[in-house]
């Protein structure tokens, strides 16, 4: 009899530990989501994302990708340009921000959300199936830029459009050593069969750092 109560004693205190566990990481997620909602706003304030949206040219039913999408601060607010009947793709190479992402989407009603955990060098994007895509504050990160422009290449529709926004580097007009040459990204972009149609070198000026945005068309 003392060893049956034992037992269950036992089995009570470990739900009750897996209990906790799990209502302690669902908090954690909440918090989570609570700050990137927070510094998503204030981002909204000087990135200019209905801007960046525009320069996609995406239309509604249309289907795009954001290639280093992290948690989905531009891939939520192209799954809503996209509408309903488009798709957004989100690409990262980290699971967790993929999952706060999913979350996040289906928490805002939003079913037109596709993650994908790409590779280093291949975002495992549809060949041909794309009317656009974005790589914002990621380009800098690539560890072969050339490829992952030809994989973007590929992945578009002909007239589909490539929206590269980032920062310039220290010396460049501002910035810090996260950052990236318009001029640079500019001559691999043609290089890979792309054909510019728009350079902003000076489009977000703030203290310390300056942003540029880059429009490029598969012809």
């Amino acid at each position: 009899m003392i060893r049956k109560y034992r037992v269950r004693v036992a089995i009570f205190l470990v739900c009750v530990a897996l209990l906790l566990g799990i209502l302690g990481t669902a908090y954690k997620a909440v918090n989570t989501i609570y700050v990137l909602n927070a510094v998503e706003r204030e981002r909204d304030g000087w990135q200019r994302p209905s801007d960046v949206v525009a320069a996609l040219g995406l239309n509604e039913g249309g289907t795009v990708a954001d290639i280093g999408s992290g948690a989905g601060y531009f891939t939520l607010k192209l799954a809503r340009a996209a509408g309903p009947r488009g798709r957004a793709f989100a690409v990262d190479l980290r699971r967790l921000p993929l999952f706060f992402l999913r979350v996040r989407a289906l928490s805002g009603g939003l079913r037109n959300v596709e993650t994908i955990a790409g590779d280093s060098r291949d975002p495992r994007l549809p060949a041909g199936a794309l009317d656009a895509v974005l790589i914002a504050n990621t380009y800098h990160e690539f560890a072969d830029p050339e490829a992952m422009l030809g994989h973007a290449f590929r992945s578009l529709r002909p007239n589909g459009r490539l929206v590269v926004l980032d920062r310039s580097p220290a010396g460049d007009g501002g910035g810090d050593h996260h950052g990236i040459s318009p001029a640079t990204v500019d001559a691999q972009v043609r290089s890979r069969g792309f054909r510019v149609v728009v350079r902003n070198d000076g489009f977000i000026d703030r203290p310390g750092e300056r942003w540029w945005l880059l429009v490029a068309r598969r012809d």
